[in-house]
Formats: C-alpha cells, sequence, structure tokens
C-alpha cells in the first residue's frame, strides 16, 4: 500500500512531462520512504533504477551496467563496462526516443569511493545527455554528503538540478492513512511511536490493536523496532558509544552542549561535533525559543525522531527483561501506564504544526508564519506573598511578522480535562512576550476536554480544540 506523498509525486510528473534532460535530487534520513516514492513514481516507465551499496566502486559501476542492459538491450548481457564513461556511452546510444529515467539510489555508498561519479554525471550532463530525453534522479540517505557534495555550490552538479526534494517524516495526519480503523487517540499514539517514518508505519498490523502492536515491534527480542536505534546508529557511525551516551542525555532532559559535555565526560567540542553528525543524519534538533532565536543561551539539542526518544525512554533499560521473554508484561506494568505522559512532547508537536497550517490560512484572524514554543523563567508570588523565581513554558508559540501578534496555546494529553487553572497559568505566562507581540489567541489542545467552569467564560480569544479538531 502507498501512503501520501501527492505533492511530491506531482513534482516528480511535472519534471518528467519536460522534453529533454532534467535532474531531481532527493534526500532525507534512513526509512523515510524515499525509495518507495521513486518506485511508485517509475511504475509504468521506463526506467534505469540502480541502488548502490558498499562494495567498492567496480562493483558498484558492474551492478549499474547490469540494470542498464536490462532496461535498455537485454542482448548485451554478458557486456562488461570497464568505466563509467563506457556505461554512459552505452546510455547515451541506446537511450530510446521516450522518455528514460535514470534513478542512482543511495547515491553517496557508490561516490564516496569513486571521486570522479560526480565530475563524470556532470560532464554527461552537460554534453551526451543534454538534448537526450531523459530523467535522472539522484538519491542519499546521508544528508550532510547529499546537501555539501551533490546541491552546494561546490559540487560539479551544482546548478544541473531542475528540483529537489528533502522527504521528511509523515506529519500526523497522514501516519493516521496507515491505520484507518483505530481511535483518534490510537492513530495520534501510533504517530507518537513511529515519528511518522514511513517504514515503522508500514509495519504496523491494522487487524491488531495498538497494544499488540507495539509490544510485537519493539518489547519482543525479533521485535523489528527492538534493535532498530542501534541499528541505524552503526550504519551512520564508526563508534557509537559516544553519541549513544549522547542521545541517552538528550533523552533524560539533558539538552545544552555543557550539561551533555558534563554527563558523558567529554570535552564540549567533541560532544558538539557528534552533535552536529546527529543533526546531519536527522536523529537531533537545535531548537532555539521562538521570539529569542539570536540568543545562544536559549539553544538547546532535542530528539527529533520520536521514535528514538520512545525507545530510550523505555526500551533502554528493559532489554534483560525483554531478552527473558518478559516483554509484554513489562509493556503492561510499566509502559502503557506511561503512554500519555510520553505523548505529551509529541502531542505538543502535533498542535504547533496545526497551528501553523491553520494560521496560514488566517484561521486565528492572523497571518502566523511562524511557530515553535517558548522556555524562560517567571516571577510568582508564594503562599506568604513574597516572590518567587521558577522556570516557565509556553507549549506553542505562533508568530505574525506581519500583523506583529501571537497566537499561544497549552496542550494536554491526558485523562483529565484543562480546568481554569490551566488557562489562567497561559493567560499569564503570555505576558512574557508581550514586549515585541500583541496576543491575539489563546489556544488549548485537550485530549479529554474541558471543566465546566468554561461554560462561563466570556472571553473571544480563547479557543477550545479537541483531538477531533486536530484530525477533522
Amino acid at each position: 500500500m502507498f501512503v501520501g506523498r501527492e505533492r511530491e509525486l506531482k513534482s516528480l510528473q511535472e519534471l518528467y512531462e519536460k522534453s529533454g534532460f532534467s535532474m531531481s535530487v532527493i534526500y532525507g534520513r534512513r526509512r523515510i520512504g524515499k525509495s518507495t516514492l521513486i518506485t511508485e513514481f517509475i511504475k509504468d516507465k521506463k526506467a534505469i533504477f540502480y541502488t548502490a551499496t558498499k562494495v567498492g566502486k567496480e562493483r558498484n559501476l558492474e551492478l549499474f551496467s547490469k540494470q542498464a542492459i536490462v532496461a535498455l538491450d537485454s542482448e548485451f548481457q554478458n557486456a562488461a563496462f570497464p568505466s563509467l564513461e563506457a556505461i554512459f556511452d552505452f546510455i547515451s546510444k541506446k537511450a530510446p526516443k521516450e522518455k528514460l529515467i535514470i534513478v542512482i539510489d543511495e547515491l553517496p555508498y557508490w561516490a564516496e569511493k569513486d571521486e570522479a561519479l560526480l565530475s563524470v554525471l556532470q560532464k554527461y550532463i552537460d554534453t551526451e545527455w543534454k538534448e537526450k530525453n531523459i530523467m535522472m534522479i539522484l538519491c542519499g540517505s546521508a544528508l550532510s554528503f547529499m546537501e555539501n557534495k551533490v546541491l552546494s555550490e561546490k559540487s560539479p552538479l551544482f546548478g544541473r538540478r531542475d528540483s529537489q526534494i528533502k522527504l521528511e517524516a509523515f506529519n500526523y495526519r497522514d501516519s493516521a492513512l496507515f491505520v484507518p480503523t483505530y481511535s483518534l487517540e490510537d492513530k495520534a499514539i501510533c504517530y507518537g511511536i513511529t515519528g511518522g517514518v514511513a517504514k515503522y508505519l508500514s509495519m504496523l498490523d491494522e487487524s491488531k490493536s495498538l497494544d499488540d502492536n507495539i509490544k510485537r515491534l519493539f518489547f519482543h527480542p525479533d521485535g523489528y523496532l527492538y534493535d532498530e536505534t542501534r541499528n541505524l546508529l552503526i550504519q551512520e557511525f564508526s563508534d557509537i558509544t559516544l553519541v549513544n551516551n549522547i542521545i541517552e542525555q538528550i533523552a533524560s532532559g539533558e539538552n545544552t552542549v555543557n550539561l551533555i559535555a558534563g554527563k558523558v565526560r567529554e570535552k564540549e567540542p567533541t560532544v558538539l561535533y557528534s552533535l552536529e553528525k546527529l543533526i546531519g543524519v536527522g536523529l537531533v534538533e537545535k531548537k532555539k525559543c521562538i521570539t529569542e532565536e539570536k540568543n545562544k543561551k536559549k539553544t538547546q539539542y532535542v530528539l527529533k525522531d520520536h521514535m528514538f526518544k520512545f525507545w530510550y525512554e523505555f526500551i533502554s533499560d528493559a532489554a534483560s527483561v525483554i531478552e527473558l521473554g518478559q516483554g509484554d508484561v513489562y509493556y503492561q506494568k510499566v509502559v502503557k501506564p506511561r503512554l500519555h505522559s510520553f505523548m505529551g512532547s509529541v502531542f505538543e508537536e502535533m498542535c504547533r504544526y496545526y497551528t501553523l497550517e491553520q494560521g496560514i490560512c488566517g484561521r486565528f484572524d492572523s497571518f502566523l508564519t511562524n511557530v515553535g514554543n517558548w522556555w524562560g523563567v517567571e516571577i510568582v508570588e508564594n503562599r506568604n506573598g513574597g516572590k518567587l523565581q521558577q522556570s516557565a513554558d509556553i507549549d506553542v508559540v505562533a508568530i505574525s511578522e506581519v500583523d506583529k501578534c501571537a497566537v499561544v496555546g497549552e496542550c494536554k494529553f491526558k485523562n483529565e480535562k484543562i480546568d481554569k487553572g490551566i488557562y489562567d497559568t497561559l493567560v499569564r505566562r503570555a505576558g512574557l512576550i508581550t514586549g515585541k507581540y500583541k496576543v491575539s489567541k489563546y489556544i488549548f489542545f485537550s485530549l479529554s476536554g474541558y471543566t465546566d467552569w468554561f461554560d462561563t467564560l466570556k472571553a473571544d480569544d480563547a479557543v477550545l480544540l479537541s483531538l477531533e479538531d486536530l484530525y477533522a
């Protein structure tokens, strides 16, 4: 079953329908669905589809040549091509008048072992293929390689691409398409435990309950996601000990370089280098306070991948129990009671996505173009009438630079209703950002609804939303 990606398919189809040579670059982290997208696109089209592997330049050349022969002229099945130029000349000679698609998937595996590959491609794009009816798709999972070696000004291929697609995880709404008969709450949790990653979503068995899917995938020794984090790190890093320790610290709430360095007992530059690599493969993101983006002190490193967050929160410490075959019991007693707590940050991200999506369309009476969250400190009165300084945060802050206003929101994925206290807290904390922006709306997102107190609320600037609104 192929799900979603309508925008990407449309972009590729428009490029396909152009006459002459064209090139698209597709990149994104592993398991995100790049190969599936390309496979869906080239269905019923003439194509050479080659997926490079870590086998060296000679073997990649040999295997690519076989794919080209199969696609263009099977009579040459025993032919050997001694060089890139030789196989590209063959393609030039045999290319049909109809559109031919040439796909090199996992390009970095080949290009890293053959420094001439990109330059030779550039030569043929500029000469032999310039007038040919060829569409080339270059694809890769190594984000830093694709951005620095293929897309950057220093690349031999710079200026040759007609489009580029950075494929991201599915949003929470598209993720729900994989489990259409689940309840909205279960759909949200499916998004939370998979992070919207296509491969993980495709492994959910809709005929089974959510609990059974989670237990089967995470809490059995042979479950696909039981050892997935380690497998991914091994593919991306030569030494996973340090990066694993860094991820553990981020998952536990240590989110600045100095705090992480202190916990893993490494120098800050060493930790920063690993963090940049984790950002490069799409596992970590650098987060900034939305109203103070230039304030370096307000920079946090957080796990971008929700599945990694779930794994480090629940699987990391349970390996021995799972290996003993008691993963189901562990899930029922330890994990399931904490699922709503885990979903807290996931739900916040869902709500930020919804707010921006709706705000761009003017839903909240302003043109919202940026969304994030805010954190800092506030001074409140204690029970004795004195002043108390405490940390404070706002889950959703959406900004309109055009209207110079902001929309703020609070999100609760809990089996309890939002009450007056939560309303008062959000209104109070909104005052901490009013120096630059006028707060025009207070939005509340609740899994379980609202107390009767809200029936008496006369404020026009309060918006009460439910999970049903997010999925409408």
